[in-house]
């Protein structure tokens, strides 16, 4: 699966929040300073090559809509950067995340929890 630019990912969020949208839609959601319309329709098109957006006729315009669901991508997100920075170690990639974020106690015992789950 292809990476995706920082521009590419904001568009993406936004359609797996909306579901389908057209490009005046997508543009509302955005943050402010929003960016032009005709950056925004070059992304997705952009998004439409990659194999990550589709479409389909509405009137006269379009609906885009995501074709990679939310959690494909984070998953592979997340692997690319635990083979880029930590070796494919899931343990120095948590260690690390939880020294930067002087996680404590709690919130150690909530991650032990949910891994738990996980195992059963």
């Amino acid at each position: 699966m292809k990476q995706l630019t920082k521009a590419e990912e904001e568009i993406m969020q936004i359609l797996w929040q909306l579901k389908k949208a057209n490009v005046a839609a997508i543009i509302d959601v955005m943050p402010e300073p929003k960016a032009a319309y005709n950056t925004v329709s070059t992304i997705v098109r952009i998004l439409e090559s990659k194999e990550f957006v589709d479409h389909e006729k509405k009137g006269k315009g379009y609906l885009y809509f995501p074709l990679v669901d939310k959690e494909t991508y984070t998953n592979q997100s997340m692997n690319k950067l635990m083979d880029s920075y930590f070796n494919g170690s899931f343990k120095s990639m948590v260690s690390f995340f939880m020294k930067k974020n002087d996680l404590d106690t709690k919130e150690l015992e909530a991650i032990l929890k949910e891994i738990n789950k996980k195992d059963q």
